[in-house]
């Protein structure tokens, strides 16, 4: 069911993507635009598509859709499913992952945990907010970043992982259905 939804919407892309590709701009200055892996959904470019979203979804700020698509550029993934992955992080979860950041890089920066971290701000719709999260961020310093950078990779390895491994699990179970049902006409 998913995988025809995904499959009509492509279709449906595919004249937008024919029009931006050829246009004569993309085609002069950013001929990269034009790979098929950039727009299409395989086990290669899908993979990547959620490591680079995964890992840039930890950028701070309004930074990580470019961040995600230069990155896509980068590695041959699927940019539009690279920026879309990038919204696991919001406002409601972007101070937790940021905890959860913290505290593995005290695993890596020796003498860290030693004084109290700050208590993060308290969720507020406003641009104060922004600000005091940020303020936040630099009072936990090393760590943080450290946290940051590592939990980023280690959330693009598990990413990829899933995705290759669900890939492969989900075409072998393609193929044994049809030999079943090659098997069942035969009989």
């Amino acid at each position: 069911m998913a995988r025809h939804l995904i499959r009509r919407l492509t279709r449906r892309l595919e004249p937008f993507v024919d029009e931006i590709t050829s246009h004569p701009w993309v085609a002069k200055y950013a001929p990269r635009l034009a790979d098929p892996d950039l727009w299409h959904l395989n086990r290669r470019s899908t993979a990547r598509a959620v490591a680079v979203g995964l890992f840039s979804g930890l950028i701070p700020g309004p930074f990580q859709v470019i961040g995600s698509v230069a990155l896509s550029i980068a590695v041959r993934a699927n940019f539009p499913l690279a920026a879309i992955t990038t919204l696991y992080t919001n406002p409601f979860t972007i101070v937790p992952l940021y905890i959860v950041a913290y505290e593995y890089g005290k695993l890596f920066v020796p003498g860290a945990g030693a004084g109290v971290p700050s208590p993060p701000p308290g969720f507020a719709l406003s641009a104060t907010y922004v600000g005091a999260v940020f303020a936040w961020m630099g009072d936990l310093g090393k760590p943080l970043a450290v946290g940051v950078l590592m939990l980023a990779l280690t959330l693009a390895l598990v990413g990829w992982t899933v995705v290759r491994v669900g890939w492969r699990c989900h075409a072998i179970w393609a193929w044994r259905r049809r030999a079943r049902l090659r098997a069942a006409r035969a009989a």
